[in-house]
């Protein structure tokens, strides 16, 4: 175990992540105790404390507190973190797309892409059997809820990271979710800009936070609170009852999908955080559950992305399909997936 010391931020590191220059220091502490620490105060950046997220600059001196040695780690992980032959099988099969820089994943609903607050089976803990025959395990570079099904990129260099990093916070993807939710939005199309901000969870250390919508003319004046657009179009709807949506969302809070649309009265079916568990919708009455031969489960997948190959800078269009709970979903409402073009969004520009 080594003891306190301080490290500076070198040029590789420069706009960096903490979390992420953490790991490229030291590979062998896990996304989760690096949160962890970070929550303590552990880890502090010119002495202040900061979050996982926080952006480095170069020069800048981080408290580093003690850690295992890459010998303990590994002896830890040996006795606690092991990727099962069946959970490998699985995580291979999700693979939609792959070469030398990344790996494009249809991720299944259900399953978390981070270690969390009980959350031991996830993504980044699969990613060793994503290596396929490279030295370096896979990096994700962004993310989606744990019930959320869909497209999602892990990185397989530093540089690939790099730059998808910054292709996703200056806004050069394109992504687009598919949703079922309950109701009918008052238009075809159009945007939401609701400012989101977070309440804590009455859980162990803040579980089961949620996100709480804040009209816009109130967001500078409330504490915490984060502008957030989503843009939503309507592709078919069963009368009043459900809806089938397309959405864009422009920024990337936590939430922001979820969060948006049941603000709008339009909760996602399935969604029983943001949606009300018990609440069943029954054509005049609001909730996310739908009822009968409708599943509970949360009916939100990210369907397609759009965006430059990091390396190469060519043009790339990667969909998923649906998981099998909404395949079910759509196939009882006789919805045909060749209704949707790859941009719903494109007749309305």
């Amino acid at each position: 175990m080594s003891g306190v010391h301080i490290r500076e931020v070198d040029a590789d590191g420069d706009d960096q992540r903490l979390d992420r220059w953490f790991r490229r220091i030291f590979p062998h502490v896990p996304q989760g105790r690096i949160e962890k620490m970070c929550r303590k105060g552990e880890i502090r950046v010119e002495g202040g404390r900061v979050k996982p997220s926080t952006r480095l600059v170069e020069g800048q001196k981080v408290r580093i507190p003690p850690l295992p040695t890459p010998d303990e780690a590994a002896k830890k992980r040996a006795e606690r973190v092991h990727v099962s032959e069946a959970d490998a099988k699985m995580i291979q099969s999700c693979v939609i797309y792959k070469d030398d820089d990344i790996i494009v994943l249809n991720k299944p609903a259900g399953l978390a892409v981070q270690g969390g607050s009980n959350q031991t089976r996830h993504v980044d803990g699969m990613a060793e059997a994503l290596r396929f025959g490279l030295e370096s395990r896979p990096k994700l570079v962004h993310r989606l809820d744990k019930d959320t099904s869909g497209v999602l990129l892990l990185a397989r260099n530093g540089q690939a990271a790099k730059g998808l990093t910054q292709a996703f916070r200056n806004k050069f993807t394109q992504k687009i979710y598919w949703a079922l939710v309950a109701g009918h939005p008052e238009q075809q199309v159009g945007t939401i800009r609701f400012g989101l901000v977070k309440q804590a969870g009455h859980g162990p250390h803040g579980a089961g936070e949620k996100m709480i919508c804040i009209p816009p003319r109130e967001i500078d004046e409330t504490p915490g609170a984060k502008r957030a657009t989503t843009d939503f179009v309507v592709i078919e709807t069963v009368g009043k009852r459900a809806t089938w949506l397309g959405l864009a969302p422009i920024t990337g809070r936590t939430h922001q999908l979820r969060a948006h649309l049941a603000e709008i009265g339009c909760p996602i079916a399935g969604d029983g955080k943001y949606g009300g568990s018990s609440q069943v919708n029954e054509g005049d009455g609001w909730g996310a559950q739908l009822g009968g031969a409708i599943t509970k489960k949360m009916q939100l997948h990210a369907r397609s992305i759009r965006l430059k190959h990091p390396r190469s800078g060519k043009e790339m269009f990667f969909e998923a399909p649906l998981p099998d709970h909404m395949q079910r979903t759509w196939d009882f409402f006789n919805w045909n997936l060749k209704w949707a073009p790859k941009d719903p969004f494109e007749i309305y520009e």
